[in-house]
């Protein structure tokens, strides 16, 4: 009884919170109000402000607007162009007309709500590709992390499942502009199969955009090298990198094999799950970093007629005729680090993008998936501001991270750009997204729902400065 009295002392706390931002109270919830027992009430009062003050969830059960219009903000649509003074509206999740406020006629009739954003910047949401968003909590205790599996090849390893919506991490990248994100395992030769998530629901259900979307696989290390932490560390070949590779090629042989059969027995998990690699509805993500193993995983790419992206490819640089000839698409992971060799340009990475930009070579930036990336995805738009400072035009930083990026995942059709019919999938911020001195995020809505932009780390500045007197 009490723990039922507990739920929806929280429930309710949660829509007087709803009230106490629209003012208004349906017949609905007044009945709910005057069912409700003497004692739940009470726990109501009692639980109410902390269940307010320390609300994270996802705020997908509130009601949604069903059609509103931003005029005054400047808009960087993703694909490139700006519009100094924009009109963008937004009916049932989706993005109606974006134009140019001086070139259109608006009738405020037509809107539930309009929004006057003078002076503010408008972005599409950005988009975390090969991410483990979701899978790891706290990196330093193993039960929380939950993005390696055990084996070599495990193709039937699905992220989807295990992506957690409630981790305290995600509203912490939510407000700072990632609202999508593709979440991929880990570990061995083909780690499973990623899925791509919008970062405010109740459950992985709930957060799904697309399922299973792509096979991701590690390429033969031809180096094989210490960690980073190791000054003047020796890099040695690796003896058996042939012999792995011919490995790579006999499994994707018996696995196209298996998906020509139709009728295959026994059934083959693993190979099931790589049956769309062969028919193109998954695509088939490779990390390499070399040039050679670049090169080398683009044959391996032309030889299963795969629809394929590279990973990493710190070295793309090197082969950017080879990328574009065969026209692959690149994700350029961790532009702030240094270079693996001590002979490299120290601002290496950090000039990438621009020259892959110059060549024409498609791609996006995205932090990774290593240890700390889940947490420091927040600094993905400053990843693409450094690209920015070493060459590469503003609004192709930003579409590395939004329209791009969905044309690399295989979202163009549905987010990514501010674009008529896409999702509604974006964000205000008072100042440059890729500027940490002017980037303030203000509002965001995910499929035209306004999203919360509260976290953890927020609600303990609030408590401290109240503590000690500090002005906010």
């Amino acid at each position: 009884m009490h723990r039922i009295l507990i739920r929806d002392a929280h429930y309710f706390a949660e829509q007087l919170k709803i009230m106490s931002t629209t003012n208004i109270m349906s017949n609905s919830l007044l009945k709910k109000f005057m069912a409700l027992p003497l004692f739940g009430f009470a726990m109501l009062l009692i639980l109410a402000p902390q269940a307010v003050q320390g609300q994270e969830k996802s705020r997908s059960n509130l009601p949604e607007i069903q059609s509103f219009l931003l005029v005054g903000a400047k808009a960087h649509l993703g694909n490139g162009q700006v519009i100094e003074n924009s009109a963008v509206s937004v009916k049932n999740g989706r993005l109606g007309w974006v134009a140019d406020a001086t070139l259109v006629r608006i009738n405020p009739a037509e809107f539930d709500t309009i929004y006057h954003v003078e002076g503010m910047h408008l972005y599409p949401g950005l988009i975390a590709g090969s991410s483990n968003i979701g899978l790891k909590e706290i990196g330093s205790v193993r039960a929380t992390n939950d993005d390696y599996e055990v084996g070599d090849y495990t193709p039937n390893v699905r992220s989807a499942i295990a992506y957690n919506t409630d981790s305290r991490v995600i509203p912490t990248l939510r407000n700072n502009g990632i609202l999508t994100a593709q979440i991929i395992p880990q570990g061995g030769t083909i780690s499973g199969t990623s899925s791509i998530m919008q970062l405010d629901a109740w459950n992985w259900e709930d957060a799904l955009i697309k399922e299973d979307d792509a096979i991701h696989m590690r390429w033969a290390q031809l180096m094989s090298r210490p960690g980073w932490w190791v000054e003047n560390a020796r890099v040695s070949k690796n003896e058996d990198y042939q012999t792995d590779v011919d490995r790579l090629y006999n499994y994707f042989d018996q696995a196209k094999a298996y998906a020509q059969n139709p009728n295959p027995s026994p059934v083959n998990l693993a190979f099931e799950a790589m049956k769309g690699v062969f028919d193109g509805s998954k695509k088939v993500f490779i990390r390499c970093y070399e040039a050679k193993e670049i090169i080398e995983a683009v044959r391996f790419g032309e030889h299963f007629d795969l629809d394929y992206v590279l990973m990493d490819a710190g070295q793309a640089w090197q082969v950017t005729d080879v990328l574009v000839k065969y026209d692959v698409p690149v994700i350029l992971e961790q532009t702030h680090r240094l270079p693996p060799y001590g002979h490299s340009n120290i601002d290496q990475p950090f000039s990438t993008p621009a020259q892959l930009a110059e060549a024409g070579v498609r791609f996006g930036i995205s932090v990774g998936s290593g240890w700390d990336a889940f947490w420091s995805f927040r600094n993905l738009p400053f990843q693409a501001g450094t690209a920015v400072a070493y060459g590469l035009e503003p609004e192709k930083a930003i579409a590395s991270i939004t329209g791009t990026m969905a044309e690399i995942l295989g979202l163009a059709d549905r987010l990514g750009t501010l674009s008529p019919d896409l999702d509604a999938t974006f964000f205000l911020s008072e100042g440059d997204i890729m500027d940490m001195r002017t980037s303030k995020i203000t509002h965001a809505w995910i499929r035209g729902r306004e999203v919360n932009l509260d976290d953890k780390q927020r609600q303990l500045y609030r408590q401290y400065s109240q503590k000690y007197g500090l002005s906010e």
